[in-house]
């Protein structure tokens, strides 16, 4: 059945349709991409949609003046996080006013962005672009970023690759263009079982994993220490944690299995895969261990995240351009993530710039304030006129 949401004009009631759709990660996004697409069908704005990778997710990829490649990207991700266990005020997905903040889940992160992207159509279309303005919206932004990830190969298989691209993450309208990728594993231990009175019967798991998370703990002891140094960000070095761990059954029995979780927060110049491969090198012996007199036993490894970081050079074009729209004299670097980073590694000079508090993200009662999203629809006109040289 078509979705009967009317088609509104302005940044703000589009928001508020966005913000009506409930697109956390864990469900399918296809409704909010049915609506954008009927909204770009309403402007005859050209789109392609594209598998975003999970069954259920969808990437879109929309082209407003030629449809080539080089011009301009404005990207932002549709789906959003839980809103299970916040105390709101209010629906999260009911847009509300008050005192010039809007309210709702998603509206910082970043349906706001979306929004304003999908307001300015009209006046990129009366641009009569000689460059292309790209639209991408994005699944599991929130999760692993596959879907950028898909999209840009889907992209660059159709020979379309935009030159730039603006990523419009909350930053309060201020340039970002470096922050730390995100590379996660979870690590699985085997061991064998019996009882535990018989200790030198089995092979405990759960001992392997202390030994390794131990480990672990001294390599994120060494990146403080000693590792590589990159001031702006906070904290300046590469971060390294255990968050997860689980495992055993009951006391009286050698525990069999166990796992944990462990991220990175890596600099530019560190790699999250290299460090990942270090790590298995560092546990290899307890590998060896649980595999004695047990052939089933061992360590295993599932990659969970690899978000590549972000370092846009502070002379590039594309920073001074941004610190003109936006007014800005300084750029920032971030520790969290963004997809600007897989966006540059597929070829796109990327940077993060858009409205709303990061300090919102995620949070009851996230809102962005109206003078932001007035802001980013000024910002995205300019930024269209002048890289297509209409200004």
């Amino acid at each position: 059945m078509t979705d009967q949401r009317p088609i509104p004009l302005s940044a703000e009631t589009i928001l508020s349709v966005l913000i009506s759709f409930d697109t956390t990660s864990s469900r399918s996004n296809l409704p909010i991409i049915e609506w954008i697409e009927s909204y770009l069908a309403s402007q005859e704005v050209f789109f392609v949609r594209y598998p975003g990778g999970d069954n259920g997710k969808w990437n879109l990829h929309a082209i407003i003046g030629p449809q080539t490649a080089g011009g301009i990207a404005f990207a932002g991700h549709v789906d959003c996080v839980p809103v299970d266990g916040q105390d709101w005020s209010s629906d999260p997905f009911v847009l509300r006013e008050e005192n010039g903040l809007l309210y709702g889940r998603g509206a910082a992160d970043m349906k706001g962005y979306v929004a304003c992207m999908l307001a300015a159509i009209p006046d990129f279309k009366a641009m009569e672009l000689p460059k292309p303005v790209h639209l991408l919206f994005t699944c599991d932004e929130e999760i692993t970023c596959d879907g950028a990830r898909s999209l840009i190969a889907d992209i660059r298989r159709a020979d379309l690759l935009p030159e730039l691209c603006i990523v419009g993450e909350p930053t309060m309208m201020s340039p970002v263009i470096a922050h730390k990728g995100r590379f996660a594993v979870r690590v699985r231990l085997t061991g064998k079982p019996g009882h535990s009175s018989l200790p030198e019967g089995g092979r405990n798991a759960l001992h392997a994993m202390g030994r390794a998370i131990a480990l672990c703990a001294d390599e994120a002891d060494r990146f403080a220490r000693e590792g590589r140094r990159i001031e702006g960000f906070t904290p300046p070095y590469t971060t390294m944690q255990v968050g997860l761990a689980s495992g055993g059954s009951i006391l009286n029995i050698i525990p069999e299995h166990a796992q944990f979780d462990v991220e990175w927060r890596n600099v530019p110049g560190d790699e999250g895969a290299e460090e990942f491969e270090k790590l298995k090198e560092t546990l290899a012996p307890l590998d060896k261990d649980l595999k004695k007199d047990n052939p089933e036993g061992g360590i295993s490894y599932l990659q969970l995240v690899d978000l590549p970081p972000l370092a846009l050079p502070m002379d590039h074009p594309l920073t001074d351009l941004t610190c003109q729209i936006t007014g800005r004299n300084t750029t920032g670097m971030v520790s969290y993530g963004t997809e600007a980073g897989i966006y540059q590694r597929g070829g796109m000079n990327s940077i993060v710039c858009g409205p709303g508090d990061i300090a919102q993200a995620h949070r009851p009662d996230e809102f962005v304030a109206r003078e932001q999203l007035e802001r980013c629809e000024k910002a995205l006109r300019d930024f269209a006129r002048r890289v297509s040289g209409t200004a």
